[in-house]
């Protein structure tokens, strides 16, 4: 893990975890910091921070972070809280959960999209309630 200056917050929610090139992790990843994935990722990235996915990096599974820009590919459910942004790049395979998106020319996206609205809560039977934020 790699620190990089603390502006006022907690030594957790500034790090830096890079996954490089060449560096393959089966598993589940969980993070209060930010995210770089050069390399690849079998398993679940849940982190508070944002995500950067660079043109090598590959990940399969589910997805949940803040903020997000993606040059790699994705198979999975990409869930962002906030600013989903795809590079020309990006090749997604999968369901896409964001606050806003934005979609260089080149990029590929094969999947349903939900954007601007907040996953409420998933009821007992597994379906999602989906409500509009309201500004």
């Amino acid at each position: 893990m790699l620190g990089i200056g603390n502006k006022g917050g907690s030594a957790e929610s500034s790090a830096i975890n890079l996954i490089g090139i060449g560096t393959q992790i089966m598993g589940d990843i969980t993070s209060a910091g930010d995210v770089r994935i050069d390399g690849f990722l079998k398993g679940n990235l849940k982190i508070d921070g944002r995500l950067v996915i660079g043109p090598n990096g590959k990940v399969e599974g589910e997805v949940i972070c803040a903020y997000a820009d993606i040059s790699g590919e994705i198979k999975g459910t990409l869930n962002v809280g906030e600013m989903l942004a795809l590079k020309s790049t990006a090749k997604i395979m999968g369901d896409i959960v964001t606050g806003k998106l934005s979609i260089e020319p080149g990029a590929v996206f094969t999947g349903t999209c939900n954007m601007g609205a907040i996953v409420k809560n998933i009821n007992s039977t597994g379906e999602k309630s989906i409500a509009s934020k309201t500004a």
